[in-house]
């Protein structure tokens, strides 16, 4: 039996208003995804991306349109959002950033230490729970975003390109403890990323978007199998042809984004 939506997107549209007239970010998205997915969404710059994310988020109001969030009850937070830019709070240290979105909704003491002590050996930091940010590296930083967003036992997961800014090998280390952390909770996450590669180690379908304005183009199912060792899947037959089917669906939205910012005079 197929899961019912953790998200449904009706109509959803966005237009913003500019010095020249009104401009349309996103054209009638209807989406569903379902409860429990990693759901990955790729785009060439400029398609509405970061708009669609900020919209489930509620940081945005859509134009037209309706978002559903089945909520399961309870005090969970409906979402919880790791940004591309590290957003920890430097005076806070390791323990305190992950325990902050518990400590907000009122959670006992020691209840929430012991999630945050959880959510920190997961992400191997236990050695730097009392640390501060300036003490750590961009990647622990990341790490910390990452569990923090998790300790917060979200409906939902938002994350907008979480790993862009890291170096190669740090973007592994973190695409593959993010798997295993999600494993264990299965949260229905809508990940943001501009790399097929990271699309198809963590995701379990891909919507690929149309240039600006931004549509639904085609979304592709992710048949991998899991749980997945990110080097071990990159070496399969499958995974080229994946890649290839995605890059193909992707490529003329890519060029058509590149026209337009030249037009633009970008």
């Amino acid at each position: 039996m197929a899961k019912e939506p953790g998200i449904k997107l009706e109509g959803v549209s966005k237009c913003f208003e500019s010095r020249t007239g009104p401009v349309t970010a996103l054209e009638t998205i209807d989406l569903d995804i379902r409860d429990g997915e990693f759901f990955c969404i790729v785009g060439p710059s400029g398609c509405g991306k970061t708009t669609l994310l900020r919209i489930l988020a509620g940081l945005e109001d859509s134009t037209s349109g309706k978002v559903l969030v089945r909520q399961g009850g309870g005090n969970r937070p409906l979402n919880s959002m790791v940004f591309q830019e590290q957003s920890v709070f430097p005076w806070m240290t390791v323990r305190a950033n992950v325990s902050y979105g518990l400590r907000l909704r009122g959670v006992p003491a020691k209840e929430r230490n012991e999630i945050a002590a959880s959510y920190i050996r997961k992400i191997g930091l236990s050695k730097f729970a009392d640390c501060y940010p300036h003490q750590l590296s961009g990647g622990m930083k990341q790490r910390v975003s990452v569990a923090r967003a998790f300790a917060n036992d979200p409906e939902i997961l938002l994350m907008d390109e979480p790993f862009g800014a890291l170096d190669e090998q740090n973007r592994i280390i973190l695409q593959q403890e993010l798997l295993r952390i999600w494993e264990e909770t299965h949260k229905t996450t809508v990940f943001i990323t501009h790399s097929i590669d990271e699309a198809l180690c963590l995701g379990d379908r891909v919507l690929i978007m149309t240039a600006h304005p931004g549509r639904v183009k085609a979304i592709i199912d992710i048949d991998l199998p899991r749980p997945r060792d990110i080097a071990e899947i990159r070496t399969t037959l499958h995974y080229n042809e994946l890649f290839q089917t995605v890059w193909l669906t992707l490529r003329d939205e890519v060029l058509k984004g590149k026209e337009l910012e030249m037009a633009q005079g970008k």
